[in-house]
């Protein structure tokens, strides 16, 4: 204040005044010498801070970037032998059940990674429909051609087939025996079936029986079916 302005307070204003300031500034407390190398450090901190998340910004973009590339060469590769196998599944279809037609398709999403798989067919003489309005013989044929379709598409070095031809007449015991005897020309898996039926076992090269002539205790029985053949042929 300049003495003018003094002029217009009393001794007694000067000192309210003067108290006021002591007071404000015992608020403030004590002055921090390393108020400005702490705000250094600090900043410091700040800027690594800030570059750190930077770093991760682009880091985690590079990740999504390289998951999107996974993706699509995943989806790429799903359609290419969804098709693959689809057109030897038709194929077979109509071969195993002598006329018809079927065919798999993706559903209940439009990423072929994040959809379904059903299967439609329509046996000869009979409506097209799911799987599950199917005869257990009907399923187990369809199923077959969809087993065999797969490893025409990408052949693996073995194949259990456990009992497929149990629901199937005689008749159709006999296109199972026929497209697997087609199946071991054109592919060079070995095929391992288990079977109680007569027929399917006469259709194979070797056979492998297990008898309990004892409780507990199983004997492993090996007949060489073409051996017999030509023993018998030789007689």
């Amino acid at each position: 204040l300049d003495e003018e302005d003094m002029g217009e307070f009393t001794p007694r204003d000067i000192e309210r005044r003067v108290e006021d300031l002591r007071r404000s500034r015992d608020q403030l407390g004590g002055v921090n010498m390393d108020a400005e190398e702490e705000a250094a450090e600090l900043e410091e901190r700040l800027g690594a801070q800030v570059t750190e998340k930077e770093d991760l910004t682009k880091a985690i973009a590079k990740l999504r970037q390289g998951v999107e590339a996974l993706n699509e060469e995943g989806r790429d590769r799903l359609v290419k032998a969804f098709e693959q196998v689809n057109e030897h599944f038709k194929a077979l279809f109509t071969a195993l059940f002598r006329g018809g037609q079927a065919e798999l398709r993706l559903v209940d999403a439009d990423d072929p990674l994040q959809a379904g798989l059903e299967i439609f067919a329509q046996p000869p003489g009979k409506k097209l429909g799911t799987l599950n309005l199917m005869s257990g013989g009907e399923q187990a044929l369809t199923a077959a051609a969809l087993i065999f379709a797969v490893f025409l598409s990408r052949p693996a070095p073995i194949c259990v087939l456990d009992e497929v031809d149990a629901p199937l007449d005689d008749a159709n015991v006999d296109r199972f025996c026929n497209m697997l005897n087609e199946m071991r020309q054109r592919t060079d898996t070995r095929f391992v079936v288990i079977t109680h039926n007569p027929v399917t076992m006469s259709r194979m090269d070797r056979l492998f029986g297990v008898t309990m002539r004892e409780q507990g205790v199983s004997k492993l029985v090996s007949v060489d079916l073409q051996a017999a053949e030509e023993l018998v042929a030789a007689e």
